[in-house]
């Protein structure tokens, strides 16, 4: 009978034969339903992840997607047909010759009649055919769009499970107030108007500087036409 499913490192185990080319043979566990002891072949491990069942196994015709739990290692020569070697049929000893009749002294016996022999028709029942456990559609990867802010530059990224949808780009300072107000957080609209607050205050003591070194470069100048 099936055991108690497959462990952390035989799930290691079949992932590396797969990655070699076999096949490895698992037996379904009770857990499994009415296909409890059969035998499958592990085709393929998805991510665990995604799904639960994520170990897909060729039963029959079908390949179908079962729990850790459903399977467990099949044991050695499990499956294999035992061949008996066919007996030799025994000598047939010599038939004695037949010794001469004499016909006149031997009476006539009429010939027994032959019965046709009988055939009865067995009909066979087919087996019921059992229940395969229905597949579960597998559910998209999760998508992660990231907003980050640092060196003075917002940036949006998105990603769907392991797989880089975009990588990150710049936005404009508006841009990024407009998605932190979708998300409707209070903390996090406020730290993102702090982080603009103070990024308006440096642009405008920046700004005020340029004007003080350009109105004295303007003066300069003023100077040096006068001087002509």
């Amino acid at each position: 009978m099936a055991g108690q499913g497959l462990s952390t490192d035989e799930v290691q185990s079949i992932r590396e034969a797969l990655a070699a080319g076999r096949k490895p043979k698992v037996v379904f566990t009770a857990s499994a339903g009415q296909i409890a002891g059969q035998l499958g072949q592990v085709v393929e491990l998805t991510d665990p992840d995604v799904s639960d069942e994520f170990v897909v196994v060729r039963f029959g015709r079908d390949e179908l997607p079962f729990s850790p739990a459903d399977v467990a290692v099949a044991p050695r020569g499990a499956g294999r047909k035992v061949v008996e070697p066919n007996p030799e049929p025994p000598a047939e000893e010599p038939a004695a010759p037949a010794e001469p009749e004499f016909v006149l002294d031997t009476p006539r016996v009429p010939a027994p009649r032959r019965e046709e022999p009988k055939v009865e028709q067995q009909v066979e029942k087919a087996p019921a055919r059992r229940a395969v456990k229905a597949a579960k559609p597998k559910s998209p990867a999760g998508l992660t769009v990231t907003l980050a802010y640092a060196d003075g530059e917002w940036t949006v990224a998105a990603q769907q499970g392991a797989r880089a949808l975009a990588k990150p780009y710049v936005v404009k300072p508006a841009e990024a107030l407009k998605m932190v107000a979708l998300v409707d957080v209070p903390g996090v609209q406020e730290a993102v108007e702090q982080i603009l607050a103070a990024e308006r205050s440096e642009a405008e003591q920046q700004a005020e500087k340029l004007r003080a070194e350009l109105a004295e470069i303007e003066a300069r100048l003023a100077e040096l036409r006068e001087a002509r």
